[in-house]
């Protein structure tokens, strides 16, 4: 059995009988009592994220995972139909296991990630970063680039984002999957 020492960031644990993914963590040696771990765990099954904190020393559960990489093909109804680029194997996932579904775009390679006891699937993690065409926003204004007013932009997967005021339709953006946030524009 693992103790608080062996937390570190991605690690699955089993917290409150729910496999949890530790998001962050930080060790806390206060000048009086005893130390601690504070910790921000996303459940896996819902995706909430939630603080808690483990007393020093405190025996935690590990569980094992397998990080796979998979292809998305396409929607059907309300699952995801991934394909293991290895053997072929196509896989639905629910629509709840996928973190953005919004920024899912055909032949992404995304992470799944696989309960390797009872090999089931756990979550989708899409790329860091995608890049796609901006479909519809107001109009830009030439010049305008010294403030940093954004405004609202559809782009190709359906997504709305907020963009500069400067970017216009048919534009080629790159956006962080993690936050929807506006990186920067890319030459075609």
């Amino acid at each position: 059995m693992a103790t608080t020492a062996d937390i570190r960031n991605g690690l699955c644990i089993k917290h409150n009988d729910k496999i949890s993914q530790i998001i962050e963590f930080q060790h806390v040696k206060p000048g009086k009592g005893p130390a601690f771990v504070r910790t921000k765990l996303r459940i896996i099954e819902t995706g909430k994220v939630i603080d808690n904190t483990f007393s020093a020393g405190h025996k935690i559960d590990i569980v094992r995972v397998e990080n796979r990489e998979y292809q998305y093909l396409y929607q059907e109804g309300t699952d995801f139909i991934f394909m293991n680029n290895e053997t072929f194997e196509q896989v639905n996932i629910p629509a709840k296991m996928v973190e953005k579904p919004l920024f899912l775009q055909e032949g992404m390679i995304c992470n799944i990630l696989y309960d390797a006891n009872d090999e089931v699937p756990m979550v989708v993690e899409l790329p860091m970063y995608i890049i796609s065409e901006v479909t519809y926003t107001e109009p830009g204004i030439k010049g305008d680039t010294a403030t940093n007013t954004m405004k609202p932009a559809t782009i190709s997967t359906g997504a709305e984002v907020r963009v500069p005021l400067f970017v216009d339709m048919g534009e080629v953006i790159k956006i962080d999957t993690r936050t929807g946030i506006y990186v920067e524009r890319v030459k075609k």
